[in-house]
Formats: C-alpha cells, structure tokens, sequence
C-alpha cells in the first residue's frame, strides 16, 4: 500500500497529510477498513520530527493489557498511534484528554488521570472506520476529547470513489510482486479491467491487493480475462443497474460533438484540469485528448 493514485479525492488526502506531518497537533485518520489508515499514520510519522523515535501503534481495546502498558512504560519520545479510538473506554478517554490538555499521562489508564502521570513528548495520532461523531452524540465518547483530536481529520476515500486509481494500483501491485517472486506478471484483458473497475471493493486497497496477488500467481504471464476473475467480481452489478449503456440515445437524435465536447470538459473537471487524468477518464491516450482539445478550441 502507498500513495499511488492521481483521483482528487486522494491526491486532497496526500497533501493534507504531508501539511499534518510538519506540526505536532493530534491527527485522525478515518476511513473504512482497508482504506490506509495505518499507512498514512506511519507515512506521517516518517516524515515528521520524530521520525527517529518509536512509532508505537496500540489497538484501543487492548490498552488494559499488560503488553500494551508494557509498550507505552517504555515510550517517552515519539508516535503514539491509537488505532479504533471509538473503542477507548471511558477512564482511558479522561487519561487521553489529560495528556493532550498538560502533556502527562497515566499509563494505567486510571480514571484520576493525574495519578501516577508522567511527562513525554508524543505525537498522538488517532484512527477510526467507526462514526466517531455518532458516538459523541449517543454519550460513548467524550465531547471535549472528540474535539481536541479533531483538529485536523483526514478521511480516506474507499476504493470506489478513487476514479481511475484502481488499473494504477493494479499496475503498481504486479510490478512489486514481480520484484518479490521473480516470475512474469499477467495481463488484463479491456472486458476484465472494465469488470474489476465496477466492483466496489467493500475491503478497498487492501483487498485489492489480495486479490492482485492471487492473479499474478495464478495466471503468471497469461491474459486474465472476464471468465478468470472471482465470483464475486464476475458477477457483480451495481443496485438498479445492468450491464446496458449508460447512455441512451434519444429519438430526436443527439449532435455528437456536442456531447465529446461535454464529456471532455466533464473530464477536465473531475480531474481539476489535469489532463492526462481527464484523459485516462475518458479511455483516451493524452496525445490524443491533446489533439481533441484542440480540434474543438478548448481552453484548458
């Protein structure tokens, strides 16, 4: 997994998060399950001050274990990334927000956080595929903690709204497979590509990934085509939909440069005018989006 994708909505989520790593305000990272959360919580750490202390990641239902309270004695410098916040219970949210309001924590969670508190100097980055504002609302998570590591959110796009990100990915997944198992990797067929982009990947990139290295190993050097793909991507369709065009075409009939006009401004948009992305949208190589822009006098 990595920060391989050109879709907007991604390329927002790259940014930001490189913006985040240069302070040291809490982070929350929220997406479905999938979507990165961890990746992107040591992608910050990576590039932030503490890039040479720990990175200590905790799931927060295991914070009243020994091992978990093992790790957090031995931190005193560096990241500390709460996976599933929606999880904290209620004595270690009262130890979180005392920690973010003066800087010491309690590391046994105990419900008066200034007992036993120590200083140190950490990064707290937070993450969540729950609706961590529902939980606000229904009284299961403090008001006031939800706030302080809401300062700056991030929420990961899930595969399905990364148009055009998923043959990149494919692409970038085959390559380092290839570097790891030194055999030749498979290639995709248009009707195959087309039905792997349709379905919506509940699991996002890391299920797609599972499923890149099934097909590199089952069909190494072999075209994967319709018939080859998994059932439950052979066979999906989208609620109300079928495998028609999307297009109908009227009875009165349509001007059809108008409507290559309309597509490729549509195109430009969605890409916020970047133009090999439009192009890419529209099964266009760039040279000959180029060559359409200009034939049709389109400023961009």
């Amino acid at each position: 997994m990595n920060t391989i994708g050109d879709s907007p909505k991604f390329q927002e989520v790259v940014r930001t998060a490189e913006l985040v790593a240069a302070t040291d305000v809490p982070v929350l990272l929220m997406g479905e399950v999938g979507t990165g959360r961890d990746f992107f919580a040591r992608r910050i750490h990576a590039v932030s001050r503490y890039a040479k202390h720990p990175f200590v990641k905790i799931h927060c239902l295991t914070l009243a274990d020994e091992t978990a309270e093992d790790e957090l004695s031995s931190l005193r410098h560096g990241v500390l990334y709460l996976d599933e916040i929606a999880d904290l219970s209620a004595p270690w949210q009262s130890t979180l927000l005392h920690y973010i309001e003066t800087g010491q924590l309690s590391l046994t969670g105990d419900s008066d956080a200034s007992k036993g508190a120590k200083k140190l100097d950490l990064r707290l980055i937070a993450s969540t595929a729950k609706d961590l504002k529902s939980r606000v609302d229904k009284g299961l998570f403090r008001a006031d903690l939800y706030y302080r590591l809401n300062v700056i959110p991030i929420e990961l796009p899930p595969l399905k709204q990364r148009d055009g990100d998923i043959p990149l990915l494919i692409d970038a997944f085959f390559r380092e497979f290839v570097k790891q198992k030194r055999i030749i990797a498979p290639t995709i067929s248009k009707a195959g590509m087309k039905r792997i982009i349709q379905y919506e990947w509940p699991g996002n990139v890391r299920e797609l990934r599972n499923f890149c290295e099934r097909m590199f190993i089952l069909f190494s050097g072999r075209e994967i085509d319709v018939a080859n793909l998994p059932v439950e991507i052979r066979s999906f369709s989208k609620p109300g939909k079928t495998d028609q065009s999307p297009f109908s075409l009227p009875s009165s009939g349509i001007n059809l440069e108008s409507v290559e006009v309309d597509l490729m401004l549509q195109a430009l948009d969605k890409s916020s005018g970047n133009k090999s992305r439009a192009a890419r949208l529209l099964g266009l190589t760039r040279d000959t989006f180029l060559y359409r822009l200009k034939k049709y006098s389109i400023e961009a």
